[in-house]
């Protein structure tokens, strides 16, 4: 199995229904180790991707061209932290997806081109209480599974998964990276707004390879 265009598209409009419906957690993570805002943020980026992408002549045929318009309107639209750690990541993802369909081995690449948006763009590493935390072992467990054998949808699967993981895991860290890192101990014994944004958007591309088919626009 390979994932095409129609699974890009099907993933961002999932990925924007998922930031709105978690919409108020997310805000309640990020008002508990930073200014409360990511929540807001993210609905606001992706219901502009989603119109941006309804509005988009001629249809897009390469997963990439998805994949820039999603990394260039988050880029424009969200503030703080998120909107050039996202869009870079997407940005990034965008240049090694270039092509109609991706295998196993694609969708590696793509993650690991969004995760190295996200270091580069952040300058932070494992276990600073951010998103690579979960951006991370997603890339490990893609890797893994490719090396096994695993076709692109099991392989994005596995990504999310280990992802959800590694937001938990953010919980009792203490932040020494951005906002948070201004509590200090304070910040241990809360999820990372940033990592769990980012398993929720890795959930959405697995339920979107796998049969669920695509949500309506």
């Amino acid at each position: 199995m390979t994932l095409d265009v129609a699974w890009a598209i099907d993933w961002t409009r999932r990925s924007a229904r998922v930031v709105t419906e978690h919409r108020e957690e997310l805000i309640e993570l990020d008002r508990q180790i930073g200014d409360g805002d990511h929540g807001e943020n993210l609905t606001r980026g992706y219901t502009a991707v989603v119109a941006r992408l309804d509005a988009l002549e001629p249809a897009p045929v390469l997963v990439g061209d998805v994949l820039k318009l999603v990394a260039t309107t988050l880029m424009s639209t969200v503030g703080g932290a998120a909107g050039p750690l996202y869009g870079t990541a997407y940005l990034r993802a965008a240049k090694v997806s270039a092509t109609p369909v991706l295998d196993s081995a694609g969708v590696v690449a793509l993650l690991e081109a969004a995760l190295e948006g996200i270091v580069a763009r952040g300058k932070a590493t494992t276990g600073e209480k951010t998103m690579v935390d979960a951006w991370t072992p997603a890339v490990e467990a893609a890797v893994a599974a490719a090396d096994a054998g695993a076709d692109a949808a099991a392989v994005v699967a596995a990504a999310a998964q280990a992802a959800a993981a590694g937001a938990q895991a953010t919980i009792p860290l203490v932040a020494t990276k951005g906002r948070a890192s201004y509590l200090g101990e304070r910040s241990a014994g809360h999820l990372d707004p940033g990592a769990a944004s980012s398993a929720l958007i890795l959930q959405a591309a697995a339920d979107s390879a796998s049969a669920g088919g695509p949500v309506a626009p």
